[in-house]
C-alpha cells in the first residue's frame, strides 16, 4: 500500500500531468518569427522537463527567448504525446535565443550542469524516460569541443560524484513544442508540478548561479 501511494504521488507531480491529448497525431505549427533573431546566437539543451528547463534560462540576463520543443530523435515533426511515448527518440528540449555579447555559451554551458543531475540516465527528478535524458547540443565542432572539455573538467574533479552521462550531440533539427507548452509555468503558476517541482528546481539553481550570473525577477 505504501508503494501505491508512493507511485501515485510521483504520477501526480510528473510533468505531462494535466496536459491535453492531441485530437491527431498532427503537431499544431508553433509560429516563430526566424527574422527577429536573426543577430542573435542559439543554443539548444535538454535537462528534464522542458518547463522547468524553459524558466531556467528565461531567467539569465543577455537570454532574449527561450522555446520549448523536441530534438536529438528520428521521428520527423513529432508530437508531445508520441515524444512522451519514447519511441521517437527525442528528448524535451529547448532553444535558446541569447545575446553573445551578455552572455557567452560557455555561461549558458555552466547553468545547464548547474541546473539538473547529469548522472542520472533517462531521468530528471520525478520524470522518467529517454524523453527526459541530458543531452548538450552543439552547431558546431567549437562548442562541441567546449561541451566535452567541461564534461572532463567535471569528471576530474569529481563534482557530481558518478559518472556524467550526458549526450553530446550535433543539434539537426528542432521542432517547437505545442503553444500550450510555451511558457507553461507563466501560464500555469499555480498548477502542482509547478509549485512542487519546477519552482523548487529553478530555487537550487539560482542559489547556485547567484555568483556568476545575473538572474532576472521571473516570479
Amino acid at each position: 500500500m505504501k508503494n501505491f501511494f508512493l507511485t501515485l504521488l510521483v504520477f501526480c507531480l510528473s510533468c505531462d500531468i494535466g496536459t491535453s491529448k492531441p485530437v491527431d497525431n498532427i503537431n499544431p505549427v508553433y509560429s516563430v518569427d526566424k527574422q527577429k533573431f536573426d543577430n542573435m546566437s542559439k543554443a539548444y539543451f535538454a535537462s528534464g522537463c522542458f518547463w522547468c528547463v524553459e524558466t531556467i534560462y528565461e531567467s539569465l540576463d543577455g537570454v532574449v527567448e527561450v522555446y520549448s520543443g523536441y530534438a536529438g530523435g528520428t521521428t520527423i515533426n513529432p508530437n508531445y504525446y508520441q515524444v512522451m511515448s519514447g519511441k521517437t527518440g527525442h528528448a524535451e528540449a529547448i532553444e535558446i535565443i541569447y545575446d553573445n555579447s551578455k552572455v557567452s555559451f560557455d555561461t549558458l554551458l555552466k547553468v545547464f550542469f548547474d541546473s539538473h543531475n547529469p548522472t542520472t540516465p533517462n531521468r530528471q527528478g520525478p520524470d522518467y524516460g529517454t524523453q527526459y535524458r541530458s543531452i548538450a547540443f552543439y552547431n558546431n565542432l567549437d562548442e562541441k569541443k567546449k561541451i566535452n572539455n567541461y564534461i572532463s573538467l567535471l569528471s576530474t574533479n569529481s563534482i557530481f560524484g558518478k559518472e556524467i552521462i550526458t549526450e553530446v550531440k550535433k543539434i539537426d533539427k528542432f521542432y517547437y513544442a505545442e503553444e500550450y507548452h510555451q511558457d507553461y509555468e507563466k501560464k500555469n503558476p499555480y498548477n502542482s508540478y509547478i509549485q512542487n517541482v519546477s519552482i523548487p528546481r529553478f530555487n537550487r539553481f539560482k542559489q547556485k548561479a547567484s555568483n556568476y550570473i545575473k538572474i532576472k525577477d521571473v516570479h
